[in-house]
């Protein structure tokens, strides 16, 4: 009888034991060391280029506040981007004023692009993402590249939009609109270090 007891109770504290370390076992992988990188502001631009049957022209942004999510797998996680309308540089002010005008600066102030959908294969990427810019947002898709060294990460990538999709009035010269679609490009260099 003892030695019958002595088992039950012996496989009693075997299933607690059990179960206690099934209880304390952590069910879930710790999560992925990241890196938030900051776009060099004196480095990186974004150009636009729009053309009219007289010229094309291109105006610059020297203004871009960037930061881009790296997971410990080194791959871009997500990215958001901003920079102000009015910061825009054709290097003609007369333009340049006209532009602002049309898209209505002081009402929409700020471009804006965010993503979390980021493909690399080898140098290249392809960026889905969501483009914010005279109070409209579309979906825009940036096919780029990026090269890495030590110092920082660099990427250059090029997307078209039409001015109608964002509900811009086409601005005109001597009374002949540009052309719908305006191409931008963008260099972003960011410090290959945390923030």
């Amino acid at each position: 009888m003892t030695a019958f007891s002595y088992q039950k109770l012996t496989g009693w504290v075997l299933l607690v034991s059990a179960g206690l370390v099934a209880f304390h076992q952590p069910d879930y992988a710790p999560a992925p060391a990241k890196r938030k990188l900051m776009a060099d502001r004196t480095k990186s631009t974004i150009t636009y280029a729009m053309s009219h049957p007289m010229h094309s022209f291109e105006g610059v942004s020297r203004d871009v506040a960037c930061v881009m999510v790296i997971d410990d797998a080194n791959k871009i996680e997500s990215v958001a981007a901003a920079t102000k309308v009015s910061s825009f540089d054709s290097d003609n002010t007369n333009r340049d004023s006209h532009a602002l005008e049309k898209m209505e600066a002081l009402k929409y102030p700020k471009v804006t692009f965010t993503s979390n959908d980021v493909q690399q294969q080898g140098a290249n990427l392809t960026v889905k993402g969501n483009l914010t810019f005279h109070g409209v947002t579309k979906p825009v898709v940036i096919l780029g590249t990026r090269q890495d060294d030590n110092a920082q990460v660099t990427i250059k990538g090029e997307f078209d939009i039409n001015l109608s999709d964002y509900k811009v009035e086409k601005p005109s010269l001597m009374m002949v609109p540009v052309d719908e679609k305006v191409k931008l490009k963008l260099l972003m260099v960011f410090k290959n270090t945390d923030s």
